[in-house]
């Protein structure tokens, strides 16, 4: 028998796709104390219980040079991806005292958790999902440089060091197959949020990565003021870019190359 959870009294939804700058937005909204603490709370997988794999990324191709550099997949507790159970959980962890809940999601597991919801993309998905997080709102975090974005991606899946405070597995190395995978990837998600928005009628605040890192205050009070929610100061951002010289070497060998074949 399911448990009923409360409703919260507001929601929102930071909606993206990786390494678009999205973390950074969470921290920075919920460094506000009032717009939740938006982390990605249903990231776990039903087939098992773990956030979407590196070789997951790559599945359905045909690049095993590709495969042969990443992690071996792991498997966890698919338990973990029980709604009733862990709901709850998530609401307390993600709401502030004014009553407002964030969290982020991707799109690459999007359909996993409306599954779970009873429902799909094309389906009732905004009511199925009202009906658990209450009054809705909807931001949209993209990234106009998918090359770069990809590099972060093909960087962060071999090491599995997804933040600066984390301990890279591995050393990771360039390979031109896996990044543009990884960018034709992205971008057909990105698109993918732009279309399932106009098919609901669904209007979120658009965030655009480049103009975000060069103005982090008017971002962050756009942001708020679509969730109708104000601070009477901007906390500084609350982590750097994690982007390096080997990154920007990367993206623009892969760009070298690309203008090549």
């Amino acid at each position: 028998m399911s448990r009923v959870t409360p409703v919260p009294d507001r929601s929102y939804f930071v909606c993206a796709t990786p390494r678009s700058g999205s973390t950074l937005l969470c921290k920075s909204l919920a460094a506000t104390g009032v717009a939740g603490r938006p982390e990605e709370y249903f990231e776990r997988l039903r087939h098992s219980g773990l956030p979407r794999q590196p070789r997951e990324y790559f599945e359905g191709t045909a690049h095993h040079g590709v495969l042969d550099v990443l992690p071996p997949t792991r498997t966890g507790d698919i338990g973990a991806t029980d709604l009733d159970r862990e709901l709850p959980r998530y609401l307390a962890e993600g709401t502030t005292p004014n009553g407002v809940f964030g969290a982020k999601l991707m799109w690459g597991y999007f359909g996993d958790l409306l599954a779970r919801l009873g429902t799909t993309p094309d389906g009732a998905a905004v009511e199925a999902l009202s009906a658990r997080f209450g009054r809705l709102a909807w931001v949209h975090v993209t990234r106009g440089d998918k090359v770069a974005q990809a590099v972060s991606l093909w960087r962060a899946v071999q090491t599995r060091a997804w933040s600066a405070a984390d301990a890279p597995e591995a050393h990771p190395v360039y390979d031109a197959r896996g990044i543009g995978h990884l960018r034709d990837q992205l971008i057909a998600h990105d698109v993918a949020w732009r279309s399932w928005f106009a098919a609901k009628g669904v209007a979120p605040h658009v965030v655009e990565y480049e103009r975000f890192a060069a103005d982090h205050t008017a971002t962050l009070r756009g942001v708020l003021a679509h969730l109708g929610l104000e601070v009477e100061r901007i906390p500084d951002p609350p982590m750097d870019r994690q982007g390096d010289a080997r990154s920007d070497r990367w993206v623009a060998r892969f760009n070298e190359e690309k203008e090549l074949v």
